[in-house]
């Protein structure tokens, strides 16, 4: 094809030297302000700490066994959402530890039949602190941090695995409050 049908060519469907040029100039504007601005797909994690101890939680709920079952979620959580590692107390450079407050449940919806709940919903409340075991500085704190979840009984769902998925969520939600501010 010679230079004249291939200019004609381009102008047929819209691509001219200008048209290179403006893509050219957009696509090195996009690698420019990506590369410029420090943008990453890592989470903002601190660089400074290697490794965390999870505290045993504390429970004044009369259910038993959340405790074991939250501070076993963070575990997992923090070993697969975050750059630490968990260590022993006297080894870690950081410190999880928080106590569960108070679970409440409440009917969301009842069966118009039977008046039996169709849905319930589940408040957990806990309190945690993250700290910096070398410093003493305290990096994340909250005395009252809530988390809701549900489950739905006429299918099935028992409290035991609305918790589970409850639990799960809370720490999630814990281990993304470890994340430094943009």
């Amino acid at each position: 094809m010679c230079s004249g049908e291939r200019q004609q060519r381009q102008k047929a469907i819209g691509i001219g030297h200008q048209g290179r040029t403006v893509g050219l100039l957009g696509l090195s504007a996009m690698i420019q302000l990506c590369a410029g601005c420090g943008y990453t797909t890592q989470r903002p994690f601190r660089d400074d700490i290697q490794t965390v101890h999870v505290e045993m939680f504390q429970s004044k709920e009369f259910r038993r066994e959340l405790e074991f079952r939250l501070t076993e979620a963070l575990v997992k959580r923090i070993e697969t959402d975050t750059p630490y590692k968990i260590a022993p107390r006297r080894t870690a450079d950081s410190l999880l530890s928080g106590e569960i407050l108070e679970v409440k449940n409440q009917t969301l919806g009842k069966d118009f039949d039977d008046d039996l709940p169709r849905e319930i919903g589940s408040t957990i409340s806990v309190r945690f602190r993250f700290q910096d075991l070398r410093s003493g500085e305290t990096l994340v704190e909250r005395p009252r941090f809530i988390y809701q979840t549900s489950y739905i009984p006429p299918v099935g769902e028992t409290f035991t695995e609305g918790m589970t998925r409850g639990l799960d969520g809370l720490a999630e939600a814990i281990v993304e409050s470890m994340e430094i501010g943009w």
